[in-house]
């Protein structure tokens, strides 16, 4: 029995959306493909999830008991830089990264800016009626959160670094996914880029080199982002 209470048991069965594909859920938890399928085929064993048509989790009440044990382990030690971005998929809510997170994902973690030890902000577009849910979401984890804006001052002692900044729309919204994660589409990303470029020269570069954009190199008078 207790061979199955594992992190990465629970990061799976709290992560997978139904019909992820073993390769999804490994990018979503930043785990290596060999080690999530070896987890899958054991939680498969004794009935958690099935593999038909992607994976499924099938014990709701293990999936419970999962999100119960990490909320508790998450109030005595906050997520790591790495944790705060597999947190969000276990909410089952959608949502993209924007903003200097978009810039962060599409770079592959190559590009950062705007953020330190003290407060690590986390740039998330939701729905205007999920908003409520993921506040509750992120309360739960013991982690702040804050609605339309930038604001570092919800950082405490107890809470660590992290936090979430949500933007929230009534409109439905474009997502791509790059390295497990959803974001922003690449033309808002580098739309919003090039609106603070002075910020993000080096990773306007990154990103015509590695996806072949064509970007004016020009840089503009100075105007500082979020």
């Amino acid at each position: 029995m207790m061979e199955h209470v594992d992190d990465i048991a629970a990061k799976i069965v709290l992560a997978t959306s139904d019909g992820d594909s073993i390769r999804q859920i490994a990018h979503k938890i930043d785990g290596t493909y060999s080690w999530v399928y070896t987890w899958i085929e054991r939680l498969e064993e004794i009935g958690v999830v099935e593999r038909n048509d992607g994976v499924h989790v099938t014990a709701p009440a293990v999936r419970e008991g999962y999100a119960h044990t990490m909320e508790a382990i998450s109030r005595q030690s906050p997520p790591t830089t790495a944790e705060a971005y597999v947190l969000p998929h276990f909410s089952q809510m959608p949502f993209t990264y924007t903003k200097i997170d978009a810039v962060y994902v599409w770079t592959h973690g190559g590009y950062q800016i705007a953020r330190g030890s003290d407060a690590y902000p986390v740039f998330m577009r939701v729905h205007d009626t999920d908003v409520e849910q993921w506040i509750s979401f992120f309360e739960r984890y013991g982690i702040p959160s804050t609605v339309g804006e930038r604001d570092d001052s919800v950082i405490n002692d107890a809470s660590g670094e992290i936090y979430y900044s949500l933007y929230p729309t009534t409109e439905q919204f474009d997502q791509e996914w790059v390295d497990g994660n959803p974001v922003i589409t690449l033309t808002e990303a580098v739309e919003y880029m090039q609106e603070y470029r002075w910020n993000f020269e080096p990773a306007l570069q990154m990103i015509a080199d590695e996806y072949e954009v064509d970007i004016d190199v020009d840089r503009p008078s100075y105007i500082p982002s979020q």
